[in-house]
């Protein structure tokens, strides 16, 4: 029967075949009874005469038999808790490993393996460890090598069957775009036997998408083919369907990324002119005239503007950036801002919500000839969002209120460019971001991404350019509102 997501989440590793930690050695560990493999995801020791309530699956218990009384019913109650194998320490209890207990694990199907007197427990749950370490590295390169070869994938002039090609070769089987009707609109990779196709044809009719609610994905197995099936965003009912001779470590995740990038290359604002759209934005945002682009953005009055930054370190590569566009309901993505930070252009005054894993700054509404200053504002706000430490703020449209209100704009504009004259563009917007944030160093800092001693050298710089007193809440004040009008 097909299997949908429900159950317990899977460890944080790739399970460590047995047979990789009995070749350790210098543990002296031995295989005394029950098949020879079996799959490892973690390390429990416990000397209960029923350990099962504590089980979680796949481990490898650990045991000197304190309270072994009936071995049968102990080995049956790890098999039914899903236990992977069974370690048996010889001694202090017992000088050898029971009899009963390599019958029963010989009858049970569980592995047994002997411990000897002079390895303790915690040696081999530092092996098992270690080996689980090197797995997961082992994988995230894996699965780091194979997202870049989807990406450049989907850069191609032929994406879709680029992608699925690229797909089917790190999975080692067969990667098909199904339609919603079961209709295979490309595929890659060897053909499946006739019965292995019909099943996976019949997983992906459970994640298509219909009147009822369907799951994201579907996993099935027929003989020695591993099946899977995952639904496209879209609207279109799209699925993918993964037919594979085995389930390795990273597979899912792999699988996971091409459902993404083939999400956004099959959706339908992903048509001809979505090349064009995109270009528009990286021209409209290099400092072209908006004018000259607004045909190419179609009807929207109010566009907005968001800078994006991830949530943890590192470069923001093709696949995330798109993925973040289109949580926010936009193609027009921006991502070549040094390599971590994404803009994104969104049609529409609707607000902006905040996104798992990301820190957005959002502009006020705004039309196409204002976009210039919509960046400015996203820029400002993500500042303030990654200072304040909070996942999303708004650029604040109440400039017009209170004591600005009083004092006509071109008036205002012109004090303005009179007081600050005397600063460059960075010491100015400096003094924007520590001023916004009450005088803090460190997280005006942090806004700018610069150090603090920075921050220091450059207010102390506008203090004397300005031949102002920055500790005066009246200079403060009236430096803020010209701030404010630029």
């Amino acid at each position: 029967m097909p299997e949908t997501p429900g159950g317990p989440p899977p460890p944080p590793t790739p399970p460590i075949p047995l047979g990789e930690l009995l070749a350790h050695e210098e543990l002296g560990l031995r295989r005394i009874a029950g098949p020879a493999e079996a799959d490892l995801l973690w390390v429990h020791t416990s000397e209960m005469a029923d350990p099962y309530p504590y089980l979680l699956g796949g481990e490898l218990l650990l045991s000197a038999g304190v309270l072994l009384k009936d071995p049968d019913a102990f080995v049956a109650r790890l098999v039914e808790a899903g236990a992977a194998a069974l370690g048996f320490g010889v001694t202090p209890v017992f000088d050898t490993v029971p009899q009963e207990l390599i019958e029963a694990c010989d009858r049970h199907g569980l592995p047994l393996v002997e411990v000897p007197p002079e390895t303790p427990f915690t040696a081999i749950a530092r092996a098992v460890w270690r080996l689980m370490a090197e797995a997961r590295h082992r994988e995230l390169r894996r699965v780091t090598r194979a997202q870049q070869a989807l990406a450049t994938a989907a850069a191609r002039p032929d994406p879709v069957p680029a992608v699925l090609h690229q797909l089917a070769a790190q999975l080692g089987g067969r990667a098909a775009l199904l339609a919603a009707d079961g209709e295979e609109l490309h595929a890659s990779g060897r053909r499946p036997a006739p019965d292995v196709a019909a099943a996976l044809a019949r997983l992906s009719r459970v994640v298509a998408a219909g009147t009822r609610p369907a799951p994201m994905s579907a996993t099935d197995t027929l003989r020695d083919s591993r099946l899977s099936a995952y639904a496209l965003g879209g609207g279109q009912g799209l699925v993918l369907a993964l037919a594979t001779d085995r389930r390795g470590a990273g597979d899912h995740t792999i699988a996971g990324v091409a459902v993404v990038l083939l999400s956004l290359l099959a959706a339908p604002h992903q048509g001809a002119d979505a090349a064009g759209r995109s270009a528009a934005l990286v021209r409209m945002l290099l400092g072209a005239d908006p004018q000259e682009v607004a045909p190419l953005l179609g009807g929207a009055e109010q566009w907005t503007v968001v800078h994006a930054r991830r949530s943890g370190d590192g470069p923001v590569d093709p696949l995330t950036a798109g993925a973040l566009g289109a949580a926010l309901g936009s193609a027009l993505v921006d991502a070549g801002r040094g390599g971590d930070a994404v803009r994104v252009l969104v049609p529409g005054a609707d607000r902006i919500t905040p996104q798992p894993g990301w820190t957005l700054g959002a502009s006020a509404p705004t039309p196409i000839a204002a976009l210039d200053l919509a960046d400015g504002q996203a820029s400002r706000a993500l500042g303030r969002a990654v200072a304040t430490r909070t996942p999303l703020a708004h650029h604040r449209t109440d400039t017009a209120a209170g004591l600005a209100a009083l004092v006509p704009a071109e008036h205002a504009e012109a004090h303005a460019r009179a007081l600050l004259a005397p600063l460059t563009e960075p010491l100015a917007e400096t003094l924007r971001c520590w001023l916004s944030l009450h005088g803090n160093w460190d997280r005006t800092a942090t806004a700018l991404r610069i150090h603090r001693n920075t921050v220091r050298q450059r207010i102390a710089r506008c203090a004397a350019l300005l031949d102002a007193d920055l500790d005066d809440m009246d200079v403060r004040t009236e430096l803020w509102f010209a701030l404010r009008q630029r």
